[in-house]
């Protein structure tokens, strides 16, 4: 009995994206693309009776986000498999794509070789994830349980060690500026520090984040 082709599912809002994935994915033998969409709203209907294997999903989309449509997708095809193929590296999507029921997790820079690697590793029960995606995840693991740190605090220290400003934080937190303000504080009070470079420091250094 010969191996049947793996069934691919794209959905994919960029026309040029989507198109080079079909056209990679159709051309490379055991593979076969059996449907390809612009949207989770637009596969909605149809996909249940496309039986794909693999869907490839983006999280940056028109309507429902890849990352809600995972549970969406995994009720209409409970067998399928979803990998992620998105430009979006935060560890906060990451997460909540693993925990919605991605199979894989990889960034849009990921060569074509390991795109159609991933499809066959995620069909036979992987998780294929690109490099820095599996460091960031690691990462995640690695931190000291026992931090000090409320998890709002780890989080806008996290966002001072990569550079933003109090004011980008509060924008992107949705929270005002005295209360990052009074975060910060509390922040320097439980790491005993008096700057911004001690508490990255002290932080790294016990494994904070």
């Amino acid at each position: 009995m010969t191996n049947r082709n793996i069934l691919v599912s794209i959905i994919e809002d960029d026309d040029t994206i989507r198109s080079g994935y079909s056209f990679l994915i159709g051309n490379t033998e055991g593979y076969e693309v059996v449907s390809s969409y612009s949207s989770y709203d637009a596969a909605a209907h149809k996909i249940a009776s496309d039986k794909p294997d693999v869907i490839l999903l983006d999280i940056e989309m028109p309507g429902t986000n890849g990352v809600d449509a995972i549970p969406r997708l995994k009720k209409l095809l409970p067998h399928a498999h979803v990998l992620i193929l998105t430009v979006y590296e935060s560890e906060k999507l990451i997460f909540e794509a693993l925990a919605n029921g991605a199979s894989g997790y990889l960034t849009k820079n990921t060569p074509s070789a390991k795109i159609i690697a991933s499809i066959k590793e995620v069909k036979e029960g992987g998780g294929p994830m690109s490099i820095n995606i599996a460091k960031m995840v690691i990462r995640s693991f690695q931190k000291n349980q026992e931090s000090p740190l409320s998890k709002r605090e780890t989080q806008i220290l996290e966002e001072i060690s990569v550079g933003k400003s109090r004011s980008q934080i509060a924008n992107e937190l949705f929270i005002d500026l005295e209360t990052v303000r009074s975060h910060i504080k509390n922040i320097y009070l439980k790491l005993n520090v008096n700057s911004r470079a001690d508490a990255i420091k002290t932080a790294r250094e016990n494994r904070l984040i």
